[in-house]
């Protein structure tokens, strides 16, 4: 064991690839006193089994960046510490055995493109021709990326642990850390214990790294880390004679991969419903253990794949493998700062990716921890995207039986998960469902996306083309935009922010002017020191030391984290009271006819003009109405205390069907503010897009004195713009957007769209992105020609900088 010092700036729990990643990492950017401590020996939990496969592109533009970087960084490993990583620039192969898969392994290759990833649409022959032992009966088409790899998972995460010692870490094995001591929000000190000696090693903070134990230790540590163990599946044949290095293969359609490795062939499995493991805990003396065999989960894989590689039918069984991986909720792994606390870090949950992985999360992570801001966004693996009730052990158990499967099913725009649903449910679950309502989850709560029609089978049929409530959609969005519509927002955040310091701390962590009247509605931003956006919310001041901060529904977690870590000195209560508070819109040019149905208060313009909110009694009940609108009509959000929920939906309900009020979901809602070009935080917006850049200029009040991230935007607002954020409409109304199609200026791909969707009132698809623009002027820019690229085909589109409905918001203040 090496010798523990009495205290370290940080401690490492977990000494897979991922915790040497970031020992590695910390110290190369010169900290001192990093300590990893590891239960057993480097790699002895899930790192020794990995496949090793090592791919390029991932969902979106930033985690391609970091496995890019894990990439170069395996590349040179073995140079600097003179550990053999393996590593091996091979390519890989991705077949698609339908149409659907082939849309979509096509609109990867185009946004591979846009990433700056080197990719190549092949036809089956050229598959062929690149595999020559693959039986292409039934392929469609292939995705060659030359430039992925395959490595030695142990030899990487050992060179790590060299490549950390070499620059001062201290790295011991078969030393477990037994308790963490916490004082307040903050980690003090670890227990440790090692061969019979026990220990206390006082800390500045620590690595959450502990994999599939990742949850324990975060209980430990007072933080929530949703991650359950699967059983992973493999086969490795006997040698197989004159075998010569080929690319990686994945047939998703078929739940397989494949990996040349040493003249041998490893068949990989990622079956539809996964097999967790260990509900009861991880066995104290888990040590390179494998588990017990499954011949009958994995034989449905395997005849498949005989197959489709006949060469399997002659090759005899090595090794038939079965080990565990971590696999989390929503398949993207946690990275970050953990909101319960102030200096416990967490890298876990990496869904099988963790080689892939390891070398940019280890890198993004050292980086965040060392300027005390994140690099660029992370907000796909941001830990605080998690919910407290997705620690439950019963609802991992649930969900994992799906994620694991998930890595390789067809990745359908909307597609829902169908396990461990119905757990966070507004008041108006039961009125939504009743009325047609199609339900999709989001951070846990059940919300009506779209509404079906009388006989028509309430349930997604998934597609990239037109799905099957596309025309739902249009019809909900028409009445919106000709009539009356309503639909549940009670998902969304809602947090008090209450004291006698309320409006100067406001001041302080917005970019908006808080010190308004009472009733006055304030949209704004919450900004970095950089001034990229860390949340877009709502403001309305309730009283003279009271605020209501309303917050996407996904990020309310992290939003109040945010808040909550800037209060400093300032005397203010912040609490969520999301759950106390029920939400219905109601939109659309009949809206206030509706509202004075059955209400006697006075909503003209006079007494409830746009951006303020009154009190109101409502049927029999008392509600709060705010005059504001994510459709872009006239409209106002309905707030009322749960228990009046039922009463206030059925008033409005009824009194509704005078008018042809329509219900409408969450799909309506986003395509109305796609026309209406309103940004969506986590697409539009992110922590690395500056607020000016943004177009949101218009609500950051530059001459307040001092609040988070005004000196970065004096700065922009001086040096000029770099990029814009632009909308875009196709000429042509058939093909369909989602988001990540690349822009063509001029004939030159300068980027991709932030978000897309269908702008039915429009009649086109619709989408937004950023556009280069540094030393130009807003008309320069747009005099270019602009396409979008569609799976490969370049479409003509309109681009400007104003909304492509009621650009001067007549609609909503009418």
């Amino acid at each position: 064991m090496a010798t523990l010092p009495k205290h370290a700036r940080v401690v490492v729990v977990g000494g897979g690839v991922i915790g040497c990643s970031v020992a590695y990492h910390l110290s190369k950017l010169g900290w001192k006193d990093v300590v990893l401590l590891e239960r057993k020996q480097l790699t002895s939990g899930t790192t020794w089994h990995a496949a090793g496969l090592i791919a390029q592109l991932r969902a979106t533009a930033n985690m391609t960046k970091l496995a890019k970087y894990s990439q170069e960084l395996y590349g040179n490993l073995e140079d600097e510490t003179g550990v053999a990583t393996g590593f091996k620039r091979v390519g890989s192969i991705t077949v698609a055995l339908t149409q659907e898969r082939k849309e979509e392994i096509f609109r990867q290759a185009a946004m591979a493109r846009a990433f700056g990833v080197a990719v190549e649409e092949i036809s089956p022959q050229e598959v062929k021709a690149r595999y020559e032992h693959l039986n292409i009966d039934g392929v469609k088409a292939g995705v060659f990326l030359p430039l992925d790899g395959q490595g030695d998972p142990a030899n990487i995460a050992l060179a790590l642990a060299k490549g950390a010692r070499m620059n001062g870490a201290v790295v011991a094995e078969r030393t477990k850390v037994t308790d963490i001591n916490k004082t307040g929000r903050r980690v003090t000190s670890v227990a440790w214990e090692a061969g019979g000696e026990v220990g206390t090693m006082t800390c500045d903070m620590i690595v959450n790294c502990a994999g599939m134990w990742g949850h324990e230790v975060g209980r430990m540590a007072g933080v929530n880390v949703p991650l359950h163990a699967c059983e992973h599946f493999y086969i490795v044949t006997e040698a197989i004679k004159n075998l010569t290095q080929m690319p990686v293969l994945r047939v998703p359609d078929e739940c397989a991969y494949y990996k040349e490795d040493a003249g041998k062939m490893l068949l990989g499995a990622f079956e539809p419903t996964a097999k967790p493991w260990a509900m009861k805990g991880i066995p104290e003396d888990f040590e390179f253990d494998q588990l017990p065999e499954d011949f009958d989960h994995f034989e449905p894989i395997l005849e498949a794949a005989v197959d489709r590689l006949p060469m399997l039918a002659d090759a005899g069984i090595h090794t038939f493998f079965n080990g565990p991986e971590s696999f989390t909720p929503d398949d993207a792994y946690h990275l970050g700062l953990a909101p319960e606390m102030d200096n416990v870090w967490v890298a876990a949950g990496f869904n099988s990716i963790g080689i892939q992985s390891a070398g940019g999360a280890g890198m993004a992570l050292s980086q965040w921890m060392d300027a005390g801001e994140k690099p660029f966004d992370l907000g796909d693996v941001d830990i605080s995207r998690m919910q407290p009730f997705q620690g439950n052990k019963t609802y991992l158990f649930e969900r994992s039986m799906e994620t694991l499967g998930l890595l390789y099913a067809d990745h359908f725009p909307f597609r829902q998960k169908a396990t461990a649903r119905g757990i966070r449910r507004t008041p108006f679950h039961r009125h939504m469902l009743d009325n047609g309502g199609v339900m999709g989850e989001l951070a846990g709560w059940e919300r009506a996306n779209w509404f079906a029609d009388a006989g028509q089978t309430p349930a997604y049929e998934y597609s990239w083309k037109r799905q099957n409530f596309f025309g739902n959609v249009a019809r909900e969005l028409r009445a919106i935009r000709t009539n009356v519509g309503m639909y549940d927002m009670s998902s969304f955040g809602k947090i008090r922010v209450e004291g006698r310091d309320a409006t100067a701390f406001m001041n302080y962590i917005g970019g908006g002017e808080y010190d308004v009247p009472v009733g006055k509605i304030v949209y704004t931003q919450f900004l970095n020191s950089k001034a990229g956006i860390e949340a877009d919310v709502t403001v309305t001041r309730l009283s003279e030391t009271s605020y209501l901060v309303v917050t996407p529904a996904a990020t309310r977690l992290a939003d109040q984290t945010w808040m909550q870590r800037h209060q400093g000195d300032f005397n203010v209560v912040i609490t969520d009271v999301t759950a106390g508070e029920a939400v219905l819109a109601v939109m659309g040019p009949n809206s206030r006819k509706l509202l004075e149905m059955v209400s006697p208060a006075d909503f003209t313009n006079a007494t409830n003009p746009f951006g303020t909110a009154q009190e109101i009694e409502i049927g029999m009940g008392l509600a709060r109405v705010h005059r504001v609108t994510y459709v872009g009509e006239l409209g106002w959000e309905v707030y009322m205390s749960s228990d009046m929920a039922g009463h206030v939906f059925e008033t409005l309900h009824e009194a509704g069907q005078e008018l042809d009020l329509k219900l409408c979901g969450m799909h309506m809602m986003d395509a109305a503010r796609m026309e209406k070009g309103f940004r969506h935080f986590g697409h539009d917006i992110t922590s690395e897009d500056h607020v000016l850049e943004a177009g949101l200029g218009f609500a950051v009040k530059r001459d307040k004195p001092a609040f988070i991230g005004r000196d970065a935007v004096l700065r922009k607002r001086d040096a000029g713009l770099e990029r814009r954020l632009v909308q875009f409409k196709l000429t042509d109304p058939e093909p369909l957007l989602y988001h990540h199609e690349p822009i063509v200026r001029d004939a030159e791909v300068v980027g991709y769209l932030s978000s897309g969707g269908y702008g039915h009132h429009m009649g086109a698809a619709i989408g937004m992105g950023y556009v280069p623009c540094k030393g130009e002027t807003a008309d320069e820019m747009l005099k270019s020609s602009y396409e979008i690229d569609v799976m490969g085909t370049r479409v003509a589109a309109v681009a400007q900088l104003k909304p492509f409905y009621d650009p001067k918001s007549e609609r909503t203040k009418a």
